[in-house]
């Protein structure tokens, strides 16, 4: 077994490797086709992440375990660059089996570290109150409701926003 076998850890994307576009794409669309529609900013940033979120200034982050056999992907989340030079927390997907360890909370706060090293002024991010495990990860990350714009999403029904002008050092 590798010596890195089970720990979880957090890298960037690769768009060179399948196992990264394909987990992105799949586990995404797990999810959203469990509670919702498939929208079409959703097959823009799923079908094609490198022009809609990479080409755009965006990243996303790729956790991921050593296994007896390689590496495994246990879940993605994009970090957006917004015109203010804000960013926004999208596209959190977690495999179903990993759920419970830590990989979302470890996927948030990659894209909260990144958010800050660009000196990004907030996080934001948009929700729905379905999804009562992802609505409270974003508040223990310290993410806080604020009232929901117009949004290309119709499955949006929240927006919450971590305000990281002032702060120092990590997360909540």
């Amino acid at each position: 077994m590798r010596p890195d076998a089970g720990a979880v850890r957090v890298v960037d994307y690769d768009p060179a490797r399948a196992d990264h576009r394909a987990a992105y794409r799949a586990l995404n669309l797990a999810w959203i086709e469990r509670h919702f529609a498939v929208e079409p900013r959703d097959r823009l940033e799923l079908d094609d992440p490198e022009r809609h979120v990479l080409a755009a200034g965006g990243r996303i982050f790729v956790a991921e375990v050593g296994t007896a056999d390689g590496v495994r992907v246990l879940g993605t989340c994009a970090m957006l660059r917004e015109p203010d030079g804000a960013c926004e927390l999208a596209k959190m997907a977690v495999d179903e089996a990993a759920r419970g360890r830590g990989v979302g909370r470890a996927l948030g706060e990659a894209v909260v570290a990144a958010a800050r090293s660009l000196g990004a002024p907030r996080v934001d991010l948009l929700s729905n109150t379905a999804l009562v495990p992802a609505i409270a990860l974003y508040r223990a990350l310290g993410f806080v409701e604020v009232p929901l714009p117009r949004t290309d999403y119709a499955r949006a029904n929240i927006k919450m926003v971590l305000d990281l002008r002032g702060v120092a050092g990590g997360g909540g």
